[in-house]
């Protein structure tokens, strides 16, 4: 997997918002608690390569459960922000595709923690897309630092 960084985020202005929040309810299934990102910030006119944000809060579900005293994201929902931001570019590239599942994650390594307070950006990049199926390479950052990555499957259920 790479050390560096799928997307210059140097290059794009981190308070922007490309979608926002109601555009992400419209797009995504997932709700409440199971919502992962808060607002995409940057995709390209392809929809192949997105930037998205959470902002890690104090109030989240897991934070009383999830190392009581020394709360750390679950690397099970950081996988699943980037899945919702390759779900949301996919379905941007392929109007009426309908819905999309997460069937697979290749490659997958953790690197840093994600605590409340912090800003996670999701970063999602296209490896293949079809009708049907899409391969996308994803990374999460923190503080300019690589926190996790790993290649994500999803495709038309």
């Amino acid at each position: 997997m790479a050390n560096e960084l799928l997307i210059d985020l140097n290059s794009i202005d981190l308070n922007a918002v490309a979608l926002d929040q109601a555009t992400v309810d419209k797009l995504l299934p997932q709700t409440g608690p199971m919502r992962q990102l808060d607002h995409v910030i940057w995709h390209d006119e392809q929809f192949s390569c997105g930037v998205a944000v959470k902002h890690i809060r104090h109030d989240e579900f897991w934070v009383p459960y999830h190392i009581p005293g020394r709360p750390l994201m679950p690397g099970v929902l950081m996988i699943e922000a980037a899945a919702q931001l390759c779900s949301i570019l996919q379905t941007l590239a392929i109007p009426n595709v309908g819905f999309l599942g997460f069937t697979r994650c290749d490659e997958t390594s953790f690197r840093g923690q994600v605590v409340p307070g912090d800003n996670f950006y999701t970063l999602c990049k296209l490896i293949e897309r079809n009708r049907r199926r899409f391969v996308c390479q994803v990374q999460g950052v923190v503080n300019s630092k690589l926190v996790f990555e790993s290649n994500i499957t999803g495709m038309k259920l």
